[in-house]
């Protein structure tokens, strides 16, 4: 891992239209202004900090494009574009309810059109978490196969399966430590979809390893998750550019298979937004809630 840290810097959209938010450029502008704010996850399962911190956070499956921490950086949006999300990730011991500190924190998440860096060769996602087939089969299959299929699916295996990267693209990924509270923050953007998954962003939290000048060496994973956006939130995202581009199927959050329904708990984020102009930005918070002594890979 290399050490490529940023710096924060204030800058403003100053145009309807998305615009890409490079590496130093603030994410999110405007969220101060009350009344024109929305709490989106209020009426769905979001318990108060208290209660959640008793709470372990849903594990969920690493899923195809997990790459191993890389970048040590906060800011992790480089040239793509999409509506600033600034996300604040609060890590704590399910148990003791205390803050970790110097936790590495990864996030990685696809583009507003549904694709991820490091596997631009995979197209827009790879599926999974879906619907579940309905339906029952009325009669037994029939025939025998003469020969060996020859129209194999090329993609990632549906939800899972390690692939390895096919290019040298990493935008929206990144690691960054918890500071004393238990709390870290990245810059990005709101996240596209592909066909199969709900709109999500994958995390990972390493405990008891060592911050280096390399980055984050050794330790283990206590936690691997996702955190959802609510409807309302990506059905605003839809009306603008680039993603209105993004004309892949999209499965809705109760829909998705991952998504566990559970509030705070199953990963799903505080938004708050102008509810009039969601492009300038949203502000996403959320507690996880960690076992510390527990592994949890995701595998």
């Amino acid at each position: 891992m290399t050490d490529t840290q940023e710096t924060d810097s204030t800058g403003k959209l100053t145009r309807r239209k998305v615009v890409a938010v490079g590496a130093g450029t603030v994410a999110v502008v405007g969220l101060g202004a009350a009344g024109a704010v929305n709490a989106s996850a209020k009426d769905k399962g979001t318990q108060s900090e208290a209660e959640a911190c008793y709470r372990l956070t849903s594990e969920t499956t690493e899923g195809p494009y997990y790459i191993d921490a890389d970048k040590i950086r906060r800011d992790v949006t480089e040239d793509r574009e999409g509506i600033p999300l600034l996300l604040d990730i609060r890590v704590i011991d399910s148990e003791t309810c205390r803050p970790i500190r110097n936790a590495a924190v990864d996030i990685w998440h696809c583009d507003a059109v549904g694709v991820y860096s490091g596997y631009e060769d995979m197209g827009s996602g790879g599926g999974g978490g879906g619907p579940a087939p309905t339906g029952i089969p009325t009669a037994a299959p029939t025939g025998t196969p003469t020969a060996a299929p020859t129209d194999l699916p090329t993609g990632p295996p549906p939800g899972g399966g390690h692939q390895e990267p096919t290019d040298d693209t990493r935008y929206l990924r990144g690691t960054w430590r918890t500071d004393r509270h238990g709390r870290v923050g990245f810059r990005t953007v709101f996240p596209g979809w592909y066909r199969g998954r709900t709109v999500h962003i994958h995390t990972k939290v390493h405990v008891d390893g060592e911050w280096t000048d390399a980055g984050y060496e050794g330790g283990h994973t206590c936690h691997t998750g996702q955190f959802f956006f609510d409807e309302e939130s990506v059905l605003a995202s839809a009306e603008l550019e680039p993603y209105v581009s993004n004309t892949a199927e999209r499965t809705t959050l109760d829909e998705d298979t991952i998504y566990e329904g559970s509030g705070v708990t199953g990963g799903l984020l505080r938004l708050r937004y102008r509810k009039d102009d969601i492009g300038k930005g949203v502000h996403a918070s959320i507690t996880v809630g960690v076992d510390p002594e527990a592994t949890n890979d995701g595998s």
